[in-house]
Order: C-alpha cells, then structure tokens, then sequence
C-alpha cells in the first residue's frame, strides 16, 4: 500500500544510517560538482561561485543591495560585502545611492559586469544538463518536482509546522 503524504517518513534510522545514502550528502556532492564545474568554467573571466552568482542575480534583476543579496543568496552580509568589493574592484559593478532613501545603496552592474553575467547562464545551463546526462525529460521534471516538495517541507518545518500539512494561501 503507497505511503500517505500525511504519514510520517521513516526512511533513515538512526543505527542503519549510511551517507552514502543520505538524500542530504547527496545533494552537497552534486551542489558542489556543480559549482567546480562553474567555476572552472567561469574562470577565464577570473570569477568564483561568491562572485558570479551576485552578478547573475543582479542581471537576472533580483537583487539591488547587499543585504538584499545577502539574504538571497544566504550568505553573510560581511561576505558579501568583501565580495561585492573584488567585483567593484575588476570594474563589473557600481555603488550608487538611493536618492529616494540616502541610506540605500543600490548595486549596478557595469557594461563589462552585465557582459560577464550573461554568460552565466550559459555556463549553468552547460555544467546542469552534463550532470543530468541520461536523464530523460520525465525524469528531470521528476527530479525537480521532488527537490521543490522536499523545500516546501523544510520551510514548514522552519516555521515550527508539521511538513505533512500544506500552508494556507495568504
């Protein structure tokens, strides 16, 4: 008889936990030869993850601080300040403040920034379908369905509620 979505899950115990089992290792692995690869990828425009992903966020438009950045990308604003400053210092993005709130400092990409940052996706698109080599289309939305439900779970047990019951619409 099929599990229940309201069921708990009990796929992991405690004794007979393996890592190389463990939906969560796995996902780091592949995070992290996903960014390796970017990287690699991405160095002839002497870039890192920590910087090419504001640039990507920031011509993707979604982003325009640092703060704003930084809770994005979950990384510490400290961080990301230190990064946003590399990236001002090759020339691909700019400072400049709000003149609606003079304590907003809005990050703009530079022409030469808004050049590198298209080919991002690019890149992104390249290094995901080599790691989905053999996949079919069934199985890639398959794929993406079960990560989206898996974060779907952990947001609601971020907010101290059972993962089993959907939120309400607001």
């Amino acid at each position: 008889m099929p599990k229940k979505d309201t069921e708990p899950a009990a796929f992991y115990q405690p004794g007979q936990y393996r890592p190389d089992e463990s939906v969560g290792y796995l996902m780091r692995k592949v995070i992290s030869s996903i960014l390796a690869q970017a990287d690699a990828q991405l160095a002839s425009c002497d870039l890192t993850y920590v910087q090419w992903l504001p640039l990507y966020k920031l011509v993707m438009k979604e982003g325009h601080t640092v703060a704003g950045l930084a809770r994005d990308l979950e990384i510490d604003p400290g961080a990301m300040t230190r990064s946003l400053d590399r990236l001002e210092a090759k020339g691909l993005v700019r400072r400049e403040r709000s003149t609606e709130d003079r304590r907003v400092v809005n990050l703009v990409l530079t022409d030469e920034g808004r050049k590198v940052a298209r080919r991002v996706p690019q890149v992104l698109a390249e290094v995901l379908n080599g790691h989905l080599r053999g996949f079919s289309h069934d199985e890639w939305r398959t794929l993406v369905d079960l990560l989206t439900r898996m974060l779907a779970n952990g947001e609601r047990l971020r907010q101290g509620g059972d993962p089993a019951e959907p939120k309400e619409p607001a």
